[in-house]
């Protein structure tokens, strides 16, 4: 499906190397006004409310890691996918701690090495990215 790109300077993307871009954002703000995302990816403890497009649920409690590993790896390749051609939302309750590290593992797919995956992150997404030692390691040794 092709839909029309992310509009310049909507708050909260990220630019992949690639081109791809990315919307982060935590659920517990209001909605950015502009376009909406055609896919959204939420990692949540619990069941988010739902959205008006189509969307995927990760269980990931706040400042942990996902429960699945191998779920969270098929949910983060078919968000970098997606991403090629829609407009892709990653989200959890803040939009630092796990929205950092999902969009750190994109970055991972995306060609950045993953040592250096974080800084990228936090230079292009917001400083505070990746809050804990386990989200570090998780990316360190995401693939």
């Amino acid at each position: 499906m092709r839909v029309e790109a992310w509009e310049d300077g909507t708050a909260g993307l990220m630019r992949l190397p690639s081109g791809r871009l990315v919307r982060g954002r935590g659920v517990r703000r209001p909605l950015p006004e502009g376009q909406e995302p055609t896919y959204g990816l939420y990692l949540l403890g619990r069941r988010p409310p739902g959205v008006a497009w189509e969307s995927r649920w990760l269980r990931w409690p706040d400042f942990w890691l996902p429960l699945s590993r191998s779920a969270a790896r098929e949910a983060l390749g078919e968000a970098w996918e997606r991403a090629g051609e829609e407009r892709v939302e990653i989200a959890c309750g803040g939009g630092h701690g796990r929205t950092g590290t999902a969009l750190a593992c994109l970055a991972v797919l995306d060609g950045v090495p993953n040592a250096e995956a974080v800084a990228y992150v936090r230079e292009h997404y917001r400083p505070r990215a990746v809050e804990t030692p386990w989200q570090h390691r998780y990316v360190a040794r995401f693939r």
